[in-house]
């Protein structure tokens, strides 16, 4: 006679045979490749449009560099202009005794005027080079502006990222409460033992104590977002989009990103700038070896009986000292132009190899992430529900559920990080920037699971707590190492 246990056995034998196969189907359909999302990509998001719209208008940063802009724009004319005239009055007179204007043949009072006039293209010169450091003041405000834009973006999908894993957290949480559940069945029909039951209680607790943790983030995530779009910073930031709702940004061409990049960095701009305002300095310089001339006039009332005499005279100076004076100033302008081409060369290699950086992980982290939605998670998901069927008939050990659940969550994190670092990159490329994004992306290609969730495993290796996002590249929630 077949006992009790022995028929709920083969019964349970029987759905997971039945399990495995639905799991074994869903895989392969599974396995082909996964749509990307298309939806709006990060830089047509409405919500962070506005987000960005407010920073642009009220951060002090945008004030303070068109202020510069507006201040060196306002020298222009002066540096054109002529020099003052000069008015002086004066008096001549004859001995000590007494005023003897009108007694004396030699005595009388002078009026003179007087306007110096620079040579022939000093004016010019001058205004231009006033012009091309209005010029870089415009390039300083265009970086301004771009690292306002890339601070709000990067703001916004940190707080995505924040509330992404708040989400998985309770997905977290519904695993756990579902392990729990089998292990109490199996702990009350006597099939399995109680640690099994106790160790998913451990779980769940430690859960509430991560979700307070994430719950901080989150606000934090908030108030950096709010001093950065100039609201205060407690007010509360809706956003209905996910990571993963994101679609991958598109990768690029090397050779049209470096075009693009080297048409839009501020800082080349600048060099380029210094350089051409460096060669008007050196023309200027030339040009000072020609003197400015003075043109004066004067009238002088002598009185009484006596006729008024006049006065006119043309001076300038004498480049006596030109070879320590005029020459060497030339050749401070030919240096300084060298100087200014030298350091354009050298940011754009700098920004070559920074775009080619780009453009090589943007690529890895895009077919990762593609990945991850055609197989990665679904085969993740898939073991874990065959993992929890296969404890429930008695088949494997909890240590396995353990695991199986450690690492479903862990891709998951992994993918929204992998999501967040391909942004990441992204907003780098828009922004234009100068420095290095490779501890950004390699903590998107972590697989790092969400933050507090290493401890869920028995045997979790460090290994697996050195690939959190704290500890890779600090690029997690938990970390910024930009705000």
């Amino acid at each position: 006679m077949v006992s009790k246990r022995t028929m709920i056995a083969r019964n349970g034998a029987g759905r997971l045979a039945l399990v495995l196969f639905l799991l074994i189907g869903s895989v392969a359909q599974g396995s082909e490749p996964d749509a990307a999302p298309t939806g709006p990509s990060l830089a047509n998001d409405p919500v962070l449009s506005d987000f960005v719209r407010d920073a642009l208008a009220t951060r002090p940063e945008m004030a303070r560099a068109q202020a510069e802009v507006d201040a060196e724009r306002e020298r222009v004319p002066q540096a054109r202009a002529l020099p003052d005239p000069m008015l002086s009055f004066g008096i001549q007179n004859d001995g000590f005794r007494g005023i003897q204007i009108g007694k004396m043949e030699g005595s009388f009072v002078s009026i003179m005027a007087s306007q110096t006039f620079p040579w022939h293209g000093k004016r010019g010169l001058r205004g231009d080079v006033t012009a091309l450091g209005a010029r870089q003041a415009e390039a300083d405000a265009d970086r301004a502006r771009l690292t306002v834009q890339a601070e709000v973006a990067r703001a916004y999908l940190d707080l995505l990222l924040a509330r992404d894993q708040l989400a998985l957290l309770a997905r977290l949480e519904d695993l756990w409460s579902q392990a729990e559940g089998m292990a109490r069945v199996r702990y009350e029909t006597g099939d399995g033992a109680q640690s099994d039951l106790l160790r998913a209680q451990l779980e769940r607790s430690r859960l509430k104590q991560r979700r307070w943790a994430l719950a901080a983030e989150e606000q934090r995530r908030i108030a950096v977002l709010n001093r950065l779009r100039g609201h205060t910073v407690d007010e509360a930031v809706a956003t209905s989009r996910s990571l993963a709702d994101l679609p991958d940004p598109a990768v690029p061409e090397v050779a049209a990103a470096w075009a693009d990049a080297e048409t839009r960095s501020p800082e080349l701009r600048r060099w380029q700038l210094d350089q051409e305002r460096s060669s008007r300095l050196t023309d200027l310089a030339r040009k000072d070896t020609w003197p400015d001339l003075t043109v004066s006039a004067a009238v002088m009332p002598r009185g009484g009986d006596f006729p008024p005499m006049w006065q006119a005279g043309l001076s300038f100076p004498l480049p006596a000292w030109a070879g320590s004076k005029q020459s060497r100033a030339v050749a401070e302008g030919r240096l300084r132009e060298t100087a200014s081409l030298q350091g354009a060369e050298a940011t754009r290699q700098l920004l070559r190899q920074r775009v080619a950086e780009r453009v090589a992980l943007l690529d890895a982290l895009v077919n990762t992430n593609r990945l991850y939605r055609s197989e990665l998670l679904i085969q993740s998901e898939v073991t874990v529900t065959s993992t929890m069927a296969q404890y429930q008939v008695g088949r494997i050990a909890f240590a396995s559920v353990l695991e199986a659940i450690t690492g479903h969550v862990a891709d998951l994190n992994a993918y929204l990080e992998s999501a967040a670092a391909a942004q990441r990159l992204d907003i780098a490329q828009a922004e234009v920037s100068l420095d290095a994004d490779a501890g950004l992306a390699a903590a998107g290609m972590s697989g790092s699971p969400v933050p507090g969730a290493g401890a869920m495993g028995a045997g979790s290796s460090p290994s697996a707590a050195e690939g959190s996002p704290a500890a890779a590249g600090g690029q997690g929630p938990g970390s910024m190492k930009r705000m």
